[in-house]
């Protein structure tokens, strides 16, 4: 028998499989939807088709179509650009085109040249508000918009001015979300096009200051997806500067290091986290502390307030719950949603994606608050497109934010119109809240099928692990509860990439499984 020739090991061993996980998604080649939708522009894209030749990146794209998209909502606020907004009483509300930017000019004493913190409003100017309402971060930007603003002419020409200004800001607050989204998920930059093209972006964009917080959120999740958690802190403590909502991403972080062990990167996180907030916060505390603590007090003391299933208990109940139970009862809910995510975390088959945690803390936060405005659309939709890119999904819950949008406005047309009654009545806006409540909860859902299902995971279906993770990303398991060490039944039968999901639990003193 000839003897056989030595073959080197590596003939024998497989092609790396990173190569070919390396290729960019093609959304039109695996979401039905986009398929769909691009017959538009013509058509998918052919496999014949040579990528990355082009000046038109997917990134240039995305900037592109944010641009216009957030130019069409500046088109559907000119009617009260021009007078809806200073003649009339329910004109901006059955012309859907409020803003909160041009009415606190005056309000909340820019025209005056008030310094926001220090100077105390006049009762008749601020409706006995007394200081600024909002956090530090977004009084500076309404400060500067304020120093961009001719303060010449009529009041009518200033408010006009300074809601100009600070579109032209808020503008530049929204390519940059959408550059994040494109760039978090390093192989899926067409995700951006689902924060582009949200509806609800384009019609709440200018509503009010809430883009800046969600910038800085999307740079820092940017910034943790490429394992720079000082970065990451920093963003977020400035992100929380300017909204309090952002904070929440530390606890999804939390309970995700500590199942893969790593508490290193989530210290350096969390303490860069507050000296951010701290260096931005402290010169207002410590010299106009009043001022400073009224977007505190304010939050506290509000009543139930539109959007919220605690408006509609409120106002179909002879008995309306007091803002104190409220208070109390919002917390318990919250914390009881952060626990059940946290075991939830704990128990999943795979390690949940970082994106859809935070998902899921933001619109626990947002679903049991005693206010959910139409604005706090924007602060979700980064996070869902990182947990959820799916066009049909991400759809659906746009539509439901499009039915609230109209139904807030029509119902305050209505209840500012006197005894001519234009708009939706009572019973119709509550109806209303129903469905853009259950359009977050439905995304929820589907996260949490994801979570608990990995293989319906339209991310790790592509063959990824966690690219918004950073350091999580394929880092190996060290504690879990429950049947998380072994391998999910139902992902048996799934015909798909095979992905290294992190790895199995080590042999090691460290690991524990229970």
């Amino acid at each position: 028998m000839p003897s056989a020739e030595k073959t080197p090991a590596s003939v024998h061993e497989p092609e790396p499989v990173r190569s070919a996980v390396a290729e960019p998604v093609q959304p039109t080649r695996e979401d039905e939807v986009a398929a769909a939708g691009s017959e538009l522009i013509g058509g998918p894209l052919g496999r014949r088709a040579l990528l990355g030749t082009s000046w038109w990146t997917p990134v240039r794209i995305v900037v592109l179509v944010t641009i216009g998209m957030f130019a069409l909502g500046l088109v559907q606020k000119a009617p009260c650009y021009h007078s809806a907004w200073f003649f009339g009483a329910s004109s901006q509300y059955t012309k859907a085109c409020y803003s909160d930017i041009p009415h606190l000019y005056q309000g909340r004493g820019f025209a005056d040249h008030l310094v926001p913190y220090f100077d105390k409003l006049p009762d008749d100017m601020s409706g006995g508000m007394g200081y600024l309402e909002y956090p530090v971060l977004t009084g500076v930007f309404m400060e500067v918009a304020s120093w961009l603003t001719p303060h010449s002419g009529t009041i009518q020409y200033q408010e006009q001015w300074y809601w100009f200004v600070n579109a032209a800001m808020l503008l530049v607050c929204a390519v940059i979300i959408a550059v994040c989204v494109a760039r978090t998920h390093r192989r899926r930059p067409w995700d951006g096009l689902l924060v582009a093209l949200a509806p609800a972006v384009m019609l709440t964009a200018t509503v009010n200051w809430d883009l800046l917080a969600v910038a800085l959120m999307a740079a820092a999740m940017l910034m943790w997806a490429r394992s720079r958690p000082i970065a990451f802190g920093v963003l977020l403590g400035l992100a929380t500067a300017a909204k309090l909502y952002p904070v929440f991403l530390l606890g999804p972080l939390l309970v995700l290091c500590w199942r893969a062990g790593k508490w290193r990167e989530f210290v350096q996180a969390t303490i860069s986290t507050v000296l951010a907030w701290v260096v931005v916060n402290l010169p207002v505390m410590m010299f106009a502390f009043q001022g400073w603590s009224k977007f505190y007090t304010f939050s506290h003391d509000r009543g139930v307030d539109f959007g919220s299933f605690w408006l509609i208990w409120a106002q179909n109940s002879s008995n309306p719950p007091s803002t104190g139970f409220v208070n109390t009862a919002a917390t318990v809910l919250v914390l009881l949603c952060c626990l059940g995510i946290a075991a939830l975390t704990f128990i999943a088959p795979r390690r949940p994606r970082f994106a859809q945690l935070a998902f899921l803390v933001v619109a626990a936060f947002i679903l049991t608050n005693k206010v959910y405005s139409p604005q706090y659309v924007l602060w979700l939709v980064p996070l869902a497109v990182l947990a959820r890119p799916k066009w049909r999904d991400f759809l659906i819950w746009q539509a439901c934010e499009l039915a609230y949008f109209m139904g807030i406005w029509m119902y305050l047309a209505y209840t500012t119109s006197g005894d001519a009654h234009k708009g939706l009545p009572t019973t119709g806006y509550h109806w209303s809240i129903v469905m853009h409540l259950a359009g977050t909860l439905y995304l929820c859902a589907v996260v949490v099928r994801d979570i608990l299902m990995p293989e319906r995971d339209v991310v790790r279906r592509s063959g990824d692990d966690d690219p918004s993770g950073g350091v999580l990303d394929g880092a190996e398991d060290v504690f879990v509860l429950g049947a998380a060490a072994h391998p999910p039944r139902h992902a048996a039968h799934f015909e798909g990439p095979q992905v290294d999901w992190g790895r199995q639990l080590p042999p090691s003193s460290e690991s524990r499984s229970l």
